[in-house]
This record gives structure tokens, sequence and C-alpha cells, in this order.
């Protein structure tokens, strides 16, 4: 009776993995001939923030498909890279003449602009197709751009109110938890890139 079993192990089972385990080790960076271990979060500080232009913001929104054809945008007609205005202030102090908004005051934040011409001026399709344009957008930029989608004056009879529409952003959030308008947004960006 003085003799105990060892324990068997458990295979399969192991402790479970916390947000500690899963972070990345940091940098070591040379520092006075030593290494000196640097954080992640300090090395992408020290990084030049990517700058955009309208043409890249234009290939982020070539592709979405259009709700009712199976046509992207751009081949509709519907985005054209004329009617993107691009605004990105970046963080080494270069251009201070795009720090300035149209007001004069200094601006905090970079912006993008972006007008679309619905197919018809009666199209029942106009506030979901800026919905997507500005769905893609707000998943494709950086967090510091503010995002702007309009028609393009005189192209929709109800420019005014899809335009009011497309600039609040809790009727947006509202209209993104409906499950069946986000599915279509989800498919008119996604079947766009399948496209190109």
């Amino acid at each position: 009776a003085g003799i105990v079993a060892p324990r068997k192990r458990r295979v399969g089972r192991s402790r479970p993995i916390s947000s500690s385990m899963l972070r990345e080790p940091p940098f070591l960076v040379p520092h006075n001939g030593k290494l000196k271990p640097v954080a992640q979060n300090d090395l992408a500080k020290k990084r030049k923030k990517e700058t955009f232009d309208a043409d890249e913001v234009f290939d982020i929104i070539r592709n979405i498909q259009d709700p009712e054809h199976p046509l992207t945008l751009e081949q509709l007609n519907v985005v054209n890279v004329k009617y993107v205005h691009v605004v990105d202030i970046s963080n080494d102090g270069d251009d201070d003449d795009q720090k300035l908004g149209d007001d004069g005051e200094k601006r905090t934040f970079s912006i993008v602009e972006v007008g679309f011409t619905p197919t018809i001026p009666h199209c029942s399709m106009a506030t979901l197709i800026g919905l997507c344009i500005r769905v893609k957008l707000l998943r494709s930029l950086p967090r510091r751009f503010k995002v702007t989608v309009k028609i393009n004056p005189g192209t929709h009879a109800s420019e005014q109110a899809v335009n009011r529409q497309l600039d609040d952003k809790e009727r947006v959030c509202a209209a993104l938890e409906n499950t069946h308008l986000l599915g279509v947004v989800n498919k008119c960006i996604r079947e766009g890139m399948n496209s190109s």
C-alpha cells in the first residue's frame, strides 16, 4: 500500500491563453552599444503616417458593385476620381496650408469627400450606394479621416434628403444595425472585390 502510481498527464487540456501571452515581444534596438527594449507602440509613433491621395481613395471605392446591376460603380460612371477630394494631415508638419480649413481655422483631422452621380435622377438606390461608399471608406481608411459622401449637385431629384441621411451618423448606424441592409452593403462590397 506504500506505492503510489504517478499522476497521468492530461493530454489536450492546457491552460487558457491570456491576452498577455499573445503580445509580441518588444523589439530590441541598439542604443549606445547596448540593446534597449522598445515597445511596439513606440515604434508606431516614430513611423511617419502613410498619406493618401485622391487616386488611392478612388481605388478603394471603384470596385463596389451596384446593388441593382452586376457592374461596378466605376463601370456605371457613378464614381469618378475627379469627385474625390482628400486633405491628409500628416504628422511631419510639412504642409501648413493643408492644415487650415475652408474657414481658416486649424484642422486636427484629415478629410475625404466623395461625390457620386446616381445612374438616373430618380434612382431609388442612391442612399444605398452612398452607404456602401461610406462603409467601404470607413473600413479601409485610418481613423484620422473624417469621411463625407454626397450626391453631386443637380444629379438626383432628392439630393438634399439623401445627403442629409448620409451625413447623419445616427441614421447610418441605425441602417447598419438592420441585418438585411448590412447584408446588402457587405454583398456590394464583397462582389465588387471579387470582380477586380
